[in-house]
C-alpha cells in the first residue's frame, strides 16, 4: 500500500519537537516505509568511517540521521511560518497540497 505524507524532498519544514526543535531545513529525502525524512543540518550525528576511495583518511564524519515525519512541519511559503498541510482538488481535477494558515497551494 502506497502511504501519502505531508512532506515531500526539496520542502522546507521546520522542526517542532526534540533535540532539534525551532530549527529549519531543507528535505534531502524521506523515507516512506518508515515515516521519516532526512533534514539538512538537523539530527546530526557522528559516524566513524574507515579509510576508503571516497575518505582516504578515514576517521569521523558528521551527517544527517532520519528524523520521524511527526515532528516536522512545512514551512508556508507565504508567510514563512510553519503550517498544517490539507489536500484538495485543483481546477484540473488533480490532488494538490495547500497551506492551512494562507490557503496557498504549494508546488
Amino acid at each position: 500500500m502506497n502511504k501519502k505524507l505531508h512532506i515531500k524532498k526539496g520542502d522546507m519544514v521546520f522542526v517542532n519537537a526534540g533535540e532539534y526543535k525551532g530549527q529549519q531545513g531543507k528535505v534531502l529525502e524521506v523515507i516512506v516505509s518508515k515515516e521519516r525524512a532526512i533534514v539538512e543540518g538537523v539530527n546530526l550525528i557522528s559516524k566513524h568511517t574507515k579509510p576508503n576511495a571516497k575518505h582516504p583518511q578515514g576517521g569521523i564524519v558528521k551527517k544527517e540521521a532520519p528524523i520521524h515525519i511527526s515532528n516536522l512541519q512545512l514551512v508556508d511559503p507565504a508567510s514563512g511560518k510553519p503550517t498544517r498541510i490539507g489536500r484538495r482538488l485543483s481546477e484540473k481535477g488533480k490532488l494538490v497540497r495547500y497551506a492551512k494558515k494562507s490557503g496557498e497551494e504549494i508546488k
